[in-house]
């Protein structure tokens, strides 16, 4: 296979017509030319950091999509689907990638459950761990978030980390905000990249011990415009990554389309192909190809670097994408899944008025962080949705035990009528429903109950379902047809009276416990300030 175009070679930090030689899945051969060619050659783009079960599709479906994007690989923490299935969810996506060219590079899950306050369906302990690692197709530790456990000298997650630096993997960070001694003491424990800087200040202190910085520009949170500078004056020390990319995003674009804000800002190239190429082969040993003789032929084709207006994309020396369409076909999957719960009723939505105060957890749009609100409980036997205050009812049911439901209150969310409901909800994936009655909340949990899982919303008891039948996180239809369903309930909520820009976002983040300040498990109301429960109904 020979190919003649203009090779933007990261390496010299030059652009030049030449023609590759490609022979059994790799570059043999490259040659300058003495005349003009068309269009350019970069390697192949790489996510350096990607939870794909964000994307609501299966590892086969996301790469059908990715490729047209010019991505060729990506570093991935199956964290999500671990939480649900434990070892057998990481085993789960790597055999689902096996069956399309896209280069999925996983990691081991390092924390899972994140807390001990929840229910969870997975569990991955130390041994866990050991086994992982000795896979050569589990390339690093995946985010280290118990950051608290690393300071605080705690065995299990010591024992992780030593796992990970006996096996000569490198060790994924994740500190929002830590500094100082604690930060080096973080470092020193042999973490070595870190997604969750949103200062240039708090990226510099980190770069300043060692630390590399995965630049994060994802659906929910969104870092490049305060990092960007990073690429300019530490170039050998910035990756570009995702995180969580919903389906409706990756629709748009994914890392090309920080490649051409980049460019579009002035920008050098060559700098910025490195962070989303070089670097992370470098970080994380992969076997991806960097436009090199000798290199796996992993490359896309442009007409127009500054557009990045990909023509083809190559993985292994196989055209994958031309021209708008992709190259290859996936088949379906066997159903893995872990959804033990029965349907609800309303008589277990009752909350029997037990104060004159009572705790509402207080949402703001955009953020993951919430507050602690205090309002007047009324003097009805029980307390209900105050829909005119916008007090609505929030319910974690546990999808992995049967338990009874647990339920609080919620402001922010803006319904005026209805309810909508999630089995894909932070860390550990119960199902989460927000709603202005008790009817509506009933249909839209036994609705996710009926599918195992999904998104869905009831409004005057006529449920809509986009079902998630894989871990009751991700289908494996085309991520379009993902997309278009999940955009479409989402409409239908905001009709309903919500004017939060990514509602069911917002909603699968209400029970992370781990973000402050007022979350809620499928065990009851927790404030990660105190970092324990605390009761409904306030003294």
């Amino acid at each position: 296979m020979i190919i003649e175009s203009n090779l933007i070679d990261i390496h010299n930090s030059e652009i030049y017509p030449a023609r590759l030689t490609i022979i059994e899945k790799k570059i043999q051969i490259i040659e300058r030319l003495n005349k003009p060619a068309d269009g350019f050659l970069i390697p192949g783009l790489i996510d350096s950091h990607i939870h794909i079960e964000s994307s609501m599709v299966t590892p086969s479906s996301f790469a059908e999509q990715a490729v047209s994007r010019g991505t060729t690989s990506v570093v991935s923490d199956p964290h999500e689907i671990a939480n649900v299935l434990g070892i057998d969810g990481v085993s789960f996506m790597m055999k689902n990638a096996e069956i399309v060219p896209l280069k999925f590079w996983f990691g081991a899950p390092s924390c899972v459950p994140a807390t001990k306050f929840e229910s969870t369906g997975g569990i991955i302990d130390q041994s866990d761990i050991e086994e992982l690692l000795s896979n050569e197709k589990i390339k690093f530790l995946a985010e280290m978030m118990n950051f608290p456990g690393v300071i605080n000298d705690d065995t299990e997650v010591h024992n992780k980390l030593k796992a990970a630096l006996k096996a000569g993997k490198p060790i994924d960070g994740h500190a929002p905000g830590l500094t100082g001694n604690d930060l080096k003491k973080y470092v020193e424990s042999g973490i070595t990249t870190d997604h969750e800087c949103t200062s240039l200040r708090e990226a510099l202190e980190k770069i300043e011990l060692g630390m590399k910085i995965l630049i994060r520009e994802g659906s929910a949170a969104r870092n490049l415009s305060e990092l960007k500078s990073l690429i300019s004056t530490h170039p050998d020390m910035v990756m570009l990554c995702s995180d969580d990319l919903h389906p409706e995003t990756l629709m748009g674009g994914h890392i090309d389309r920080l490649i051409i804000e980049l460019l579009k800002e002035g920008f050098d190239l060559f700098k910025v192909i490195r962070s989303c190429t070089l670097n992370p082969v470098k970080h994380y040993s992969l076997d991806a190809g960097l436009l090199r003789a000798g290199d796996p032929a992993d490359f896309v084709v442009l007409s127009n670097y500054m557009n990045m207006d990909i023509l083809e994309t190559w993985i292994d020396g196989e055209k994958v994408f031309e021209k708008g369409r992709t190259l290859f076909t996936y088949s379906s999957s066997n159903v893995v899944n872990n959804f033990k719960s029965s349907v609800i009723t309303e008589d277990q939505l009752k909350v029997k008025n037990e104060g004159n105060r009572i705790r509402v957890i207080g949402v703001s749009d955009g953020s993951l962080l919430t507050k602690e609100l205090i309002f007047n409980s009324g003097k009805e036997e029980f307390v209900e949705s105050d829909n005119l205050n916008d007090i609505l009812k929030i319910v974690v049911k546990d999808r992995y035990n049967d338990a009874p439901p647990a339920i609080a209150f919620v402001k922010g969310f803006g319904l005026k009528t209805g309810a909508f409901a999630s089995s894909v909800a932070h860390d550990s994936h119960n199902i989460i429903c927000v709603g202005t009655n008790d009817k509506d909340i009933v249909s839209a949990i036994n609705g996710i109950v009926g599918t195992k899982g999904g998104l869905s919303v009831s409004d005057n008891n006529s449920v809509d379902l986009l079902p998630l039948p894989f871990a009751g996180l991700m289908s494996d239809m085309p991520v379009k047809n993902v997309a278009a369903e999940y955009e479409r309930l989402t409409s239908k909520v905001r009709s309903m009276g919500s004017n939060l820009l990514a509602p069911f976002m917002t909603l699968s983040f209400m029970a992370l416990l781990v973000i402050p300040q007022l979350k809620l498990s499928d065990k009851g109301l927790f404030d990660s300030g105190k970092f324990n429960f605390v009761p409904l109904f306030r003294e």
